[in-house]
């Protein structure tokens, strides 16, 4: 049985990588953080499954923060593979949050491989690295080939650990990939990034709980795609002989304001009726056009995405309107509160 460490496992790549893996018959360690349980309804489909908890899932609580702690876990659970999603990843918040954003996006990568090393380990690696690295883009669109030029702590930070493990690669011979993801969304994103902040107030708005939605730029483009769909191919870059980095991208660009658009049409409703510009959600230095060129990733990895920008928004606003009780016969209260009483059955587990 295949054995994977994955960082992260609680976050919403982490928790569709957790059921991809398990799927395919893996024994699957996952590294959570005390702090977050909020964020462990993510997994808790797994958590309950009794043929999945301390048979084939293993719970860890750690920090990319603590090296020893790091070498201790990898050293016990000797992965064939290891998947590291872990980071502060909101591109806001690291404005305001930049030294424990480098400390946990960059650092943290850097401790990770070194407790690879030091476990005279030689597991694959992945390492989950951003479109945000593009920043002010030089040509468009970007490709493996594109030069970094980030516009934000997080994007900085990741850069840092691109090319650590570019570094690890070339000096020790490691296995390590990097996925140079884009944008990619789906029911479980975190509510603070700007598609579920936006999906979670058209329901709210539907549900007659929220009268305005305050956002920034409208105007920012993104390449936006299905999350499931992008953890397909971080798992299938480390089935290759060969490491590599890859684009994992559309290759379509959509801005804020269409995804608005699209969201409140989805629940009936005029988006202009109810969306204002508050300056306070502008960036310092922003990024206003990204779209990925995936073409070596369906070259080598046979990888291509499946679902439309329009499903895509449609999935997420049906979602929030359905964890809500909008949809016809459901039961939000019933719901959240059996989700309530099981977060603390996974920290519970915890080795």
């Amino acid at each position: 049985m295949p054995r994977a460490f994955i960082t992260g496992i609680t976050g919403q790549d982490g928790s569709y990588l957790a059921d991809l893996l398990l799927s395919k018959g893996y024994e699957v360690h996952g590294l959570i953080r005390r702090e977050s349980p909020s964020r462990a309804e993510r997994i808790q489909h797994l958590c309950d499954d009794p043929a999945t908890l301390n048979k084939r899932l293993f719970l860890h609580c750690g920090d990319l923060g603590d090296a020893l702690g790091l070498l201790r876990l990898i050293d016990m659970i000797r992965p064939d593979e290891v998947y590291n999603l872990a980071a502060q990843s909101h591109v806001g918040l690291s404005f305001d949050a930049p030294d424990q954003t480098c400390a946990t996006v960059g650092m943290g990568v850097l401790r990770l491989l070194e407790a690879i090393m030091k476990a005279d380990l030689r597991p694959r690696f992945y390492q989950a690295s951003s479109s945000e690295m593009f920043g002010k883009v030089p040509e468009v669109p970007q490709t493996e080939k594109t030069p970094f030029h980030p516009r934000s702590p997080y994007g900085v930070a990741k850069v840092f650990g691109y090319w650590m493990t570019v570094n690890y690669r070339e000096s020790y011979g490691l296995h390590a990939s990097n996925g140079i993801l884009f944008n990619h969304e789906s029911p479980r994103r975190g509510e603070t990034f700007v598609t579920r902040k936006i999906t979670v107030a058209v329901a709210r708005i539907k549900a007659g709980l929220q009268d305005k939605l305050f956002l920034g730029n409208l105007d920012a483009c993104r390449d936006w795609g299905f999350a499931p769909e992008y953890v397909e191919a971080m798992y299938l870059m480390l089935q290759q002989d060969e490491p590599g980095d890859y684009v994992i991208a559309t290759g379509e660009t959509h801005s804020v304001r269409e995804f608005v658009e699209l969201a409140f049409d989805r629940a009936g409703l005029d988006w202009q009726k109810y969306v204002e510009i508050d300056p306070k959600f502008y960036r310092p230095a922003e990024v206003d056009l990204l779209i990925g060129n995936a073409e070596k990733a369906r070259r080598i990895l046979g990888w291509e995405p499946r679902t439309s920008f329009r499903e895509l928004v449609h999935m997420m606003v049906d979602a929030d309107l359905d964890a809500l009780g909008v949809l016809p016969g459901r039961s939000s209260l019933a719901k959240a509160a059996k989700r309530f009483n099981r977060v603390g059955k996974i920290f519970s587990t915890c080795r």
